[in-house]
């Protein structure tokens, strides 16, 4: 019996050495993204807007995304062209309308080789343009304001940090059982 209490008070003795041998390590990765705090401006998204509101196409000038100036101005400028074109045609078929109503000749009374236009016609044709009109007005404040918000969204964006670790790339597998490959896609994140 002593023999087996030896035995078991060795071998506890070897367990609680071998646990107290070990030594605990603690490892502090450190931190991979480094911010400048200098360089982080939290009022550019502000201060983008506030410049795309004035002028537009400042905002994205000051997120030194300059080849975008140009596709504001053309946006801007094509529905503005709409909106005038209509509101001119509008005004033309009013005035006809106006002096139809007078008894007075117009550009549509189908004298002097003009085009003949009866006045249910020149009524359709005012609310035809007017709607259009509004529609051009309606979808010029629109990009107005969307070309505000990409100037914010943009100065937001340039603040967070993109770069290679972070990303998402398609794959080709070759699946061996069946011999086809298998397109696939995998995230990828390395820290």
């Amino acid at each position: 019996m002593q023999k087996k209490h030896f035995y078991i008070v060795t071998i506890f003795l070897l367990l609680v050495q071998i646990t107290f041998a070990q030594k605990e390590e603690i490892i502090k990765e450190a931190d991979t993204l480094k911010v400048n705090t200098n360089e982080l401006d939290i009022l550019a998204p502000s201060k983008a807007a506030f410049y795309s509101a004035i002028l537009p196409g400042l905002g994205q000038a000051y997120n030194k995304k300059y080849w975008k100036i140009p596709i504001v101005y053309g946006v801007l400028g094509t529905s503005t062209y709409f909106y005038i074109k209509n509101n001119d045609d509008y005004n033309r078929a009013r005035d006809a309308f106006k002096l139809m109503k007078e008894g007075k000749p117009h550009e549509f009374d189908g004298v002097d080789g003009n085009i003949l236009l009866s006045e249910d016609a020149l009524i359709r044709a005012q609310e035809r343009f007017k709607k259009d009109r509004d529609l051009s007005l309606l979808v010029t404040v629109g990009l107005y304001a969307l070309q505000i918000l990409e100037a914010s969204v943009n100065a937001h964006l340039q603040q967070h940090n993109v770069d290679n670790n972070l990303s998402l790339r398609p794959k080709l597998i070759k699946d061996d059982l069946r011999n086809k490959s298998i397109v696939g896609a995998s995230i990828n994140f390395k820290f």
